[in-house]
């Protein structure tokens, strides 16, 4: 086989694993696979039409997302994540998305700030529409990918890794959108700092963003009997911005 031949059949078995992981991934969200449940290679390559190798690549995809854990001569069981866990997430990815909206206000160019003005506006005309909660967010990680364009990139790739261990529970943060306030006032703070050049405003506004999504995702958890962690109480609400004496800017 020449070299174009195995790059294009890499890139394909890359494109079919990630299609077979989407699919258990989704699956874990909706709880059709429960926590413990053994995912047999054998089945899901009958069920994909594919070889073990993709189902292999599908499942290290999910272990890397943390959904699956990989047993030596057992195969990968779906994993139950806690509240604390999602909660802990929550709290690295609110850090790093600040570092990312406060570099897009010292680094960013004119026009780069004007495109994301527009599309924090985009995003504020499709609240108001009440487009689907899964489009809102989809926009909001959008606006914040511009944004981290303007850190290291070892900094992208943090956010791209916290990303990853995140997108099971998109599903509880699209139930937070629809049934809160969302965290939109906080989004109009970041848009005034951005125009300002305010990059500590801008840093702590995105970080709140988080902190809002972070509450609200672990209080719908729980409400849909998401464990808890038995050596660890439920975690404690953060409180609202404004409210603390030291609000820890960067």
């Amino acid at each position: 086989m020449s070299a174009t031949a195995n790059i294009e059949a890499s890139a394909a078995t890359a494109v079919d694993a990630e299609m077979v992981a989407n699919d258990v991934r989704t699956r874990i969200q909706r709880s059709d696979l429960a926590p413990g449940e053994w995912l047999r290679e054998a089945r899901l390559c009958s069920e994909f039409g594919v070889g073990r190798s993709i189902v292999r690549r599908a499942l290290r995809i999910l272990a890397d997302d943390g959904l699956v854990e990989i047993e030596e001569n057992r195969g990968a069981r779906v994993m139950g994540t806690s509240v604390e866990e999602v909660f802990d997430l929550y709290e690295v990815r609110a850090a790093l998305y600040g570092l990312a909206a406060r570099f897009a206000c010292l680094r960013g160019s004119d026009a780069a700030i004007q495109q994301i003005l527009r599309d924090i506006d985009g995003l504020f005309d499709d609240t108001a529409a009440k487009k689907p909660a899964e489009q809102l967010i989809a926009t909001s990680e959008a606006i914040f990918s511009q944004m981290a364009g303007f850190a290291s990139v070892d900094a992208q790739r943090m956010i791209e890794a916290i990303r990853r261990k995140t997108r099971f529970h998109f599903s509880y943060a699209a139930l937070a959108l629809d049934s809160g306030p969302g965290p939109f006032d906080h989004w109009r703070r970041v848009r005034e700092a951005l125009v300002r050049r305010d990059a500590n405003e801008a840093s702590q506004a995105a970080r709140d963003i988080l902190y809002y999504m972070q509450g609200e995702v672990a209080r719908i958890m729980l409400a849909h009997g998401s464990r808890v962690r038995e050596d660890a109480s439920p975690p404690a609400a953060r409180p609202a911005p404004g409210r603390t004496a030291n609000r820890g800017r960067a």
